[in-house]
Parts: structure tokens; sequence; C-alpha cells
């Protein structure tokens, strides 16, 4: 379960990120071909990757497991990490996202009844248009964010949301943060102050994130819907495919069974094959025992008659005590 739980939040943080990523990069790349101007700011790019990287990756990774892991098949060895239904929500965010902060970027000084804060001759200048952009990719990439939570196409994205004080909490203090840094970072991050209708748009904007999330889960996932990541294996020669002259055989058919059976055989093998070669070498260089001489030398001072004695020591089998009687044979052997 557990390690199903650690799979998900991978492929969690996963399509967070890349949506995020697909919309920063189109937003600046759009931007600067037509506005000569990026919307996003480098300071507000780095905040952005901040929520990325770090803030959503510890609120992903740190969802409880739960008993419905276990419903599921198991993964396959070549299934793709992103897989179809990830690809749908990435696409499907990635241009909701983009049309809504084109829409701001194009249409938002008429619509919103704000100052155009496009550059003019080259010249950036802070403004509420270019601060509402910035406000509303950050919002929407929070709300989106929750979405993530769930990968395999269920409606429900709030189920189990406060099991997880860590997502909840880091998710509060990013919302939080992200207030005082558009209506008191003018001089940092290059904002402007928002009025209330102005962030009730925002906010709107953000929320609609949520109901196209559902909009999306509409989309039936098809064969013909790319995925990305899918692993290939590899194919072992083994042993019993091989030919008398090393070369595989022609036409050499086994079936999965068969060649886990002879992948079996051939580590029983090997196993079998070191425990003969050290028993050839135990055979070869065996261990020098420890006689009665070595023995009474370990244990009897230099300077005792022993060093002196000229007679020749018994052997192992006729060793007598002090009473010049025979031990018995066991104690011989364990000596």
């Amino acid at each position: 379960m557990w390690g199903r739980n650690v799979y998900d939040s991978i492929a969690k943080f996963l399509q967070f990120q890349l949506t995020v990523n697909v919309v920063a990069v189109f937003c600046a790349f759009i931007g600067a071909c037509i506005v000569k101007e990026s919307p996003l700011r480098a300071v507000q790019m780095l905040w952005v990757n901040l929520i990325m990287d770090t803030l959503a990756s510890l609120a992903l990774a740190t969802e409880v497991p739960t008993e419905e892991l276990l419903t599921r098949k198991p993964y396959g060895r070549t299934r793709p990490l992103i897989s179809r239904t990830m690809m749908k929500n990435i696409i499907g965010h990635a241009v909701y996202q983009l049309g809504v902060m084109l829409f701001i970027l194009f249409l938002g000084p008429t619509a919103f009844d704000m100052d155009d804060g496009r550059p003019v001759d080259s010249v950036f200048r802070p403004s509420q248009h270019f601060t509402m952009i910035f406000n509303v990719f950050v919002l929407m990439t929070l709300f989106n964010e929750i979405n993530c939570r769930k990968i395999h196409g269920e409606k429900n994205v709030f189920r189990g949301i406060f099991t997880n004080p860590i997502f909840y909490g880091i998710w509060i203090v990013t919302f939080v943060v992200q207030i005082l840094l558009v209506q008191y970072g003018s001089f940092a991050f290059s904002c402007v102050p928002l009025s209330i209708e102005q962030w009730m748009w925002c906010f709107f904007f953000g929320v609609t994130v949520l109901l196209w999330n559902q909009l999306v889960n509409l989309i039936p996932v098809t064969r013909h819907m790319p995925k990305w990541g899918a692993g290939e294996v590899y194919e072992q020669t083994l042993p019993a495919d091989l030919g008398p002259e090393g070369q595989p055989r022609q036409a050499s058919s086994l079936t999965k069974g068969q060649i886990l059976w002879l992948r079996g055989i051939t580590r029983l093998q090997t196993q079998l094959r070191v425990i003969k070669a050290f028993q050839e070498s135990f055979n070869r260089y065996p261990p020098k025992y420890v006689t009665l001489d070595r023995l009474r030398a370990s244990t009897i001072p230099k300077l005792s008659s022993y060093y002196y004695d000229k007679r020749p020591s018994k052997p192992l089998h006729i060793v007598t005590n002090t009473d010049n009687e025979q031990l018995p044979l066991t104690i011989t052997h364990d000596t």
C-alpha cells in the first residue's frame, strides 16, 4: 500500500509541475513575441517556482495512504509514468489557464476598466494589468493543486483533504503570502495593489479551475491520447536460448513461465558453483588445528622445565594425566 502511495505521490507532483511549466513557458513566449515583454517578471517566476517545486512537493507527497489503493490493479513494469488520464488533465488545464491569462493580457484593460500595462517604447512599469495576470496565475495554480490530489479521474477532489494537515496548512500559508506580496510587495515583485473588485475577479478565475476539472473528467480516455514515460523491456538471453556455439537459437519461443523457471534454475546453478568452489578451496588449504604441544606452549610459562624436556612428545591419542593414566578419547578429541 505504501509503495502505491509513493508512486501516486510522484505522479501527482508531475501532473501539477508540468501544468505550471507549460502555462508559464507559453505565456512568457507569447508575451515576448507579441507584447515584446513577458507578463511574468523574473522575481515573480521565482515565487512561482517556489510554489511549484518546494511547497507543492511537500503538500502532495505527504498524502496518507487509503484502503482504496488496494482495490486497484498493481502497476505494470511497462506502465507509463504519465498516463493518458494525467496527460488529459495536463493539456486540459494548461489550455484553460493559458486562455484566461491571454484574455487578461489582451482584453483585461477593457473588461476590468484599468490602465493598459503593456510597455511603451520598451519601458516596463508596474501596473494593475500585469499584477492581475500574475495574481490570477498563482491562484489558478493553487486551486489546480487541489485538483492534482486525484489523478485517476475522481470527481470529488476534496475527499480526505482534512486528513493531511500539511497539505491544507501549506495551501493556506501560500494563499496568505500571495496576498501580502501583491498588496505590499510593489518594490520587490513589481506589483501594484489591487482593489476588492479585482481581487474578486482573480478569486473567481481561480475557483473556476475546480469547475473546469469536472468538465475535463467528462472527456473519455481513448487509445489515441498521448502518454509519456513508457518503459522498455529488454529481453535477456538465457543459457537455454543459446546454441552449441553460443549463438542464439532461431525460432526460440518460450512462455513467460518457462523464462522465469529457467532464470530460477540458472540462479540455483550459480549458487551451487559458488558452494563447490568454496569446498574445493577448503580441501586444498585445510585449517591448522591446535595440537597438544601448541596448547601447552601457550599455557605453560617459558621458564618451566617443559621447554627443557628433551623427551619426545606423545601423540594426541596417548595423552596421559599426572597420575600416568590415559585420558578418555572424548577429552582427547575435545583438546
